[in-house]
């Protein structure tokens, strides 16, 4: 699927996705996984490199793997970015912090319901808190 879509648009940077960030190891063997989280997410970002994506999803956890295996043409976005505050208050289990994702490779981090989460206290609460996002980023 990878190679056709990157064959059919070759303008466009295909994503491909590895394991999502709410799988836990236990999850990943039970849908079918003969390999961990690390391993599994690795096979399928070379596999999808190689087939023509120029970006890859992964958990932060598996970022400098990934970034080891492919080399530093993909992007690597990751979502489960959460500061230490709000590790453990979802269902992302495999989970790191926004600079220790960035300092790890990723090109860009996905960071929603640690802001979204303030909605009840209306807008400016959630620009505030993204503000916090960026300044940890940024320290």
């Amino acid at each position: 699927m990878v190679s056709a879509a990157a064959e059919a648009v070759p303008d466009i940077d295909i994503t491909a996705v590895t394991i999502l960030t709410s799988l836990s190891e236990q999850d990943i063997f039970e849908i079918g996984f003969a390999n961990p989280a690390l391993e599994s997410a690795v096979a399928l970002a070379v596999m999808s490199v190689k087939a023509g994506a120029r970006a890859i999803v992964c958990s932060p956890l598996e970022i400098s793997a990934i970034r080891s295996a492919v080399g530093q043409i993909p992007h690597i976005i990751t979502p489960g970015v959460r500061p230490l505050s709000d590790v453990g208050s979802d269902d992302q289990v495999r989970t790191m912090t926004p600079r220790d994702a960035i300092e790890a490779g990723a090109s860009f981090v996905v960071i929603g319901r640690p802001i979204t989460s303030q909605w009840a206290q209306g807008l400016d609460a959630m620009k505030a808190r993204a503000r916090s996002l960026a300044d940890e980023i940024l320290q």
